[in-house]
């Protein structure tokens, strides 16, 4: 690919609009309490690693769901205002748009109760044009399962990179989809769920052992210890330490993480470079309150990562 060409990716799963509630405490119970600040956004997690590629510069598709509501309507918009091509985003007729409340507290975590309308997650007629090598890259949440292995089947189908963006999620899915991608980056308690590990690193190993034998790239991103990384050719675990940073809200880390993994993928950049450059982008996310709207540019990536030279 060209160096000035913008990488081709399209991002498959969750759509939905976030009430953010910023809090000095999370609720320890029932009862009223007053937010420092309040924000609503669309997110989910493949959207806002959609909206997180789009920041880096990179040419970004969504496929997802949406009822034929007000807040679908919306969603869209703002997603499409963030440069986020949504032309393959599909509107259900009879569902409702999903939607999540969440709260932050002071030390940047975070709770978070979110609603799927079961009819988002049937199975999808069409599929974006991934078999006609339109995408460098295809990349997938868990959120939307039937779409998720469609469209991981035909990225394999056509030799695509295709990335799992592996969290919590039923165990059944998980096991499905794992096997499918190209790259697994599973967060720390999916990848627990998986193996049984507590511990990511060990949850590395125990992944390769599971599904890196046909040459799928493994890691598990552990927040603030790091992500990991199965190195096939020497045989071991490779550790990116977490850019230190003041953390303000955690929310879409790891979207922002998947996002910029994704647009490293898709540009060719060596593995450790990827890791590095993933990193970076969540860790200036994290320093930021707003869940996705705090992805940074890749100006802002570049920057970091030359503050903080390499060993």
């Amino acid at each position: 690919m060209a160096s000035n060409t913008p990488p081709r990716i399209l991002c498959v799963g969750a759509l939905t609009m976030d009430t953010i509630f910023r809090l000095d405490r999370l609720p320890p119970g029932p009862g009223k309490f007053i937010p420092l600040e309040a924000i609503e956004i669309a997110a989910g997690m493949a959207s806002s690693a959609a909206a997180s590629i789009a920041r880096l510069g990179g040419d970004v598709s969504l496929w997802a769901s949406v009822g034929q509501d007000d807040v679908g309507r919306r969603v869209v918009e703002e997603l499409t205002a963030e440069g986020v091509d949504c032309s393959h985003v599909r509107r259900i007729e009879g569902a409702r748009s999903a939607f999540s409340t969440i709260f932050v507290d002071a030390a940047g975590e975070r709770m978070i109760v979110p609603y799927y309308d079961p009819k988002l997650l049937s199975a999808p007629e069409t599929m974006p044009p991934i078999a006609d090598g339109t995408y460098d890259v295809v990349m997938t949440d868990v959120r939307w399962p039937l779409a998720a292995a469609q469209a991981l089947k035909a990225a394999r189908d056509a030799d695509v990179h295709s990335v799992l963006d592996a969290d919590t999620a039923s165990l059944e899915t998980l096991e499905m989809l794992m096997p499918l991608a190209s790259h697994i980056v599973a967060s720390e308690p999916a990848a627990e769920k998986v193996t049984g590990e507590s511990d990511p690193e060990r949850a590395a190993v125990a992944l390769a052992a599971l599904y890196g034998r046909d040459g799928a790239f493994i890691a598990v991103t552990g927040g603030y210890k790091g992500s990991f990384w199965y190195d096939d050719l020497e045989g071991e675990v490779r550790h990116m330490p977490a850019f230190p940073v003041d953390v303000v809200d955690t929310l879409a880390a790891g979207d922002v993480f998947h996002g910029a993994f994704a647009f490293g993928l898709a540009r060719g950049y060596p593995m450790y470079q990827i890791m590095r450059f993933a990193s970076a982008a969540a860790a200036i996310k994290c320093s930021r309150f707003g869940g996705r709207i705090g992805a940074p540019t890749k100006s802002e990536v570049d920057a970091l990562l030359s503050q903080n030279p390499e060993d």
